[in-house]
């Protein structure tokens, strides 16, 4: 735990968009005293990004939800795909869940950030293409993709995508572009046939082939600058 001295100045978030600011007052054996100077209240974004990412070796897998969880995204989505050596089964799929909630809760407190992401419950085929369906956009990074992705999030926010912070049923929950990312042995064609039927879109993610761990973080950026997160 880090030491803090009185007089230090602290960030508290509760995780749901509340964040504390102050100064260290007093300091005790398990006790820490903070004045608050201020008290506010972070609104999510208006258009949230969501890592789907297949499992993986290596924990290669949490690597990618901790750091795209530090560079910003708003939920995970833990996915079984096709090639996937990694196996969820049982008793280890509540396991392996609760580690990767906090992993990235660890990483949204290391972050400093208002919210923690959320890690969903963990879909196969059939659930990805039932989340991509309900999604405002679903985008499947593929080294073999003609569009790259500054391209198509850019042509999505032109037709309107980012609207006005508002959800597709204009609720006000606001909108989710989901990022699609394989395993190691990359994502299958008869899926991408199927996510691409459900209403994803393929796109490039530069000219190089990334790790598993990698693409996802390195979407994340792209992403929440082309929209104006950042």
């Amino acid at each position: 735990m880090k030491r803090l001295a009185v007089g230090e100045a602290v960030d508290i978030a509760d995780g749901a968009g509340k964040r504390l600011t102050g100064a260290v007052s007093a300091v005790a054996p398990g006790e820490l005293t903070v004045e608050c100077s201020g008290l506010s209240e972070e609104p999510r974004p208006g258009v949230r990004l969501v890592l789907v990412q297949a499992l993986a070796k290596g924990d290669r897998d949490e690597l990618a939800a901790e750091t795209a969880t530090e560079l910003g995204i708003d939920a995970v989505v833990p996915w079984q795909a096709e090639r996937s050596i990694v196996r969820w089964k049982a008793e280890r799929a509540a396991k392996a869940h609760a580690k990767w909630q906090s992993v990235v809760t660890a990483a949204a407190k290391q972050a400093r950030r208002a919210w923690i992401p959320e890690v969903r419950a963990a879909v196969d085929g059939a659930g990805l293409q039932a989340a991509v369906a309900a999604a405002d956009l679903a985008i499947i990074l593929h080294e073999d993709a003609v569009r790259p992705l500054r391209q198509v999030l850019e042509a999505w926010q032109h037709a309107g995508g980012t609207g006005a912070g508002s959800g597709s049923d204009g609720s006000g929950e606001g909108r989710e572009v989901l990022l699609i990312v394989g395993p190691e042995g990359g994502i299958s064609p008869r899926e991408v046939t199927r996510l691409c039927d459900a209403g994803a879109v393929t796109a490039l993610l530069g000219h190089h082939v990334l790790r598993s761990s990698t693409a996802g973080p390195a979407a994340t950026v792209l992403a929440s600058d082309v929209l104006g997160r950042w």
